[in-house]
């Protein structure tokens, strides 16, 4: 791509995608080009994958989540095909997600900023004025999670992101008791592994004593590196040290939009129906892994969370 195309809800500083290049070793000319093509031809020779007409676009963007390595490329999408496979049910589009959500906007307030940092990276917060969740609650919002992944693929270009999460106003106790911590560990991996969002930081706010509790939780479902880039807040004030302030919603002291009229937002967004047929369409991108070789099923997906064992492969 030439440049990066001008999106509904994301806005880019005027050199990033320069500067995400820089970072990969992908800025020489016709470098990335010849990347793609490498990519473009073997997703056509792979017997296994349903899906095989990817833009160049979407393959960039693949690119990008592994650092710009093409052997780590082909298994990132290689992974995110198995995975529409193995755990459908985080992929599921109900043409009533606006719907299902609606009940959790009081609950969760949950967007990606419009603005990125100086740095090129995306801020995502999540703020949960409630610990009154009950278990399909969670796994709707996961659902929802999954499906701004897949806007991400075709929309973003970033270095990563920095995750905010606010637990400053529920009981901590109470939260932890309610998650499935197989569930959370499986839409991190989808998120990390499937999506390849290079999380830059993870930041928890909260005053409650019993945190501690919550960062345990939080590091035994996340990888070793990623529980290392934990960082914990007891105001939302220290977050000007990651976060510009002015970019930060109202309600955090910034010049945004209240984070929850930015989940509406977002949520009007990916409930539309373009975006829905989008999603119905890459949902496609699945695989017949009795066209798959058995040692490289079993190389790659055996000991990954969830029940993966059970699936049959010829």
């Amino acid at each position: 791509m030439e440049s990066v195309r001008k999106d509904t809800m994301l806005k880019f500083n005027p050199d990033s995608l320069e500067e995400v290049r820089k970072e990969l070793n992908l800025e020489k000319p016709g470098r990335i080009d010849e990347a793609i093509d490498i990519l473009d031809s073997w997703v056509k020779k792979q017997p296994h994958f349903m899906k095989k007409d990817f833009s160049r676009d979407y393959l960039e963007r693949i690119l990008i989540t592994a650092k710009g390595l093409v052997e780590r490329a082909k298994e990132r999408l290689d992974k995110l095909c198995t995975f529409k496979t193995l755990m459908p049910e985080f992929f599921n589009v109900s043409d009533d997600i606006k719907k299902e959500m609606e009940p959790l906007q009081e609950l969760i307030h949950a967007g990606h900023l419009p603005q990125m940092t100086p740095e090129h990276y995306r801020v995502f917060i999540c703020k949960l004025t409630s610990e009154n969740l009950e278990a399909a609650s969670f796994f709707c919002f996961y659902r929802y999670m999954t499906m701004l992944c897949e806007y991400f693929l075709q929309a973003e270009y970033c270095k990563g992101f920095q995750i905010i999460l606010d637990y400053s106003q529920i009981n901590i106790l109470s939260f932890v008791t309610k998650v499935n911590p197989m569930e959370l560990r499986q839409i991190i991996t989808l998120m990390t592994e499937g999506y390849g969002c290079r999380i830059k930081g993870v930041h928890v706010i909260s005053s409650s004593k019993m945190v501690d509790t919550l960062i345990t939780m939080l590091k035994q479902v996340f990888s070793a590196k990623l529980a290392d880039r934990i960082h914990l807040h007891k105001t939302p004030e220290t977050l000007s040290e990651y976060v510009p302030k002015d970019m930060m919603p109202s309600d955090y002291g910034g010049k945004e939009m209240a984070l929850l009229d930015l989940n509406k937002a977002w949520l009007k967004e990916i409930s539309s129906k373009e975006f829905l047929a989008y999603m119905n369409e890459m949902n496609k991108a699945s695989t017949n892994e009795s066209c798959r070789q058995s040692d490289k099923f079993n190389e790659h997906y055996i000991g990954m969370p969830g029940s993966f064992r059970a699936l049959s492969v010829d």
